[in-house]
């Protein structure tokens, strides 16, 4: 029986903890099938890069340096790439019960639909096996075949965050598939403050933004927020009460929806947090959506610091 070898990529800032490798000292895989190569930089997409042009494995597995990966990961995505077809497969990220109150909170607007919309199943395990897009896929949890990795020229070093969004766009244009399996679950602390939510959610922002410079629009529901925050901008303009239904609206389905979402997570105390993060979550998108079209012309370049260290942590064969 052929056993796939499988490179496990991580990137982490210079001298930063790998907390993921405790996980990953006990995958049930063949020890022998397994390399886990450590990119140390300041640019993920190009550490990432740097590690898969080193790499040997079939499947690139990539992780962020907090993934904790089940033991049983490898054994449930190899086979699927039986088929030729398959480019990807990857799961959701999961928020560990351990996480505060607070954490437990960000994790609850990310996995509702409400809040996050059609990538809510990147941080909730939902449905079954099944083929996707880019919306349900998320790269600290992403493998892909190395030779189709190697053939589309990887990920756009001029990206971060979404590099993972425009290469798997361009991907499935071509044909090939990508797989959602809400069995192969890592698990990820949230951002432990409330300023770093904030900061988080205007980086997505951006990334998505100027992922639309790069490689055009790729779904119009992304860019909902920015409608939000423009309408609410244009409030005091317009005086008309009937201006006001859909504010009017929103509000309670922002209450309905923070008072679903903590009782299906048997968390009712969380609801009065939820009904304030459901708006945050949605202007503060929006808003860095809107900032990187405005000012991406402006830039002159995308210029990070390319210094890359490999460390390889585990070689095939060992």
């Amino acid at each position: 029986m052929k056993i796939t070898r499988v490179s496990i990529i991580i990137p982490v800032k210079p001298g930063g903890a790998v907390k993921a490798l405790d996980a990953l000292h006990h995958l049930d895989y063949p020890a022998g099938a397994v390399e886990i190569i450590v990119a140390e930089g300041k640019c993920p997409s190009r550490q990432r890069n740097r590690a898969a042009a080193a790499a040997a494995g079939e499947i690139l597995y990539f992780l962020d340096d907090d993934s904790i990966i089940d033991p049983m990961a490898l054994r449930k995505t190899v086979p699927h790439y039986d088929s030729p077809a398959v480019a990807a497969v990857g799961g959701p990220s999961l928020t560990p019960r351990s996480d505060t109150r607070l954490q437990q909170a960000f994790g609850l607007a990310l996995s509702s639909r409400f809040g996050s919309g059609s990538v809510c199943n990147r941080y909730r395990q939902s449905g079954t096996l099944r083929e996707t897009g880019d919306h349900e896929l998320i790269l600290c949890n992403l493998s892909m075949r190395r030779e189709v990795f190697e053939s589309f020229g990887g990920f756009d070093e001029r990206l971060y965050p979404n590099e993972e969004n425009e290469l798997m766009v361009r991907i499935r244009k071509n044909g090939l598939r990508l797989l959602y399996d809400p069995e192969l679950a890592v698990y990820r602390s949230q951002r432990k403050t409330f300023r770093a939510f904030v900061r988080q959610l205007f980086g997505y922002g951006r990334g998505r933004g100027r992922q639309t410079m790069i490689g055009g629009v790729s779904g119009a529901a992304s860019f909902v927020p920015v409608f939000f925050l423009l309408y609410l901008v244009s409030l005091p303009l317009v005086d008309k009460p009937v201006y006001y239904l859909p504010l009017l609206c929103y509000l309670i389905m922002d209450f309905l929806c923070a008072f679903r979402e903590s009782a299906r997570a048997g968390k009712l105390l969380l609801a009065p947090l939820l009904c304030c993060l459901f708006p945050v979550l949605h202007l503060v998108y929006g808003a860095g959506i809107l900032w990187e079209l405005l000012t991406y012309g402006f830039k002159k370049g995308i210029t990070r610091d390319g210094e890359v260290s490999l460390r390889r942590i585990k070689e095939f064969g060992e």
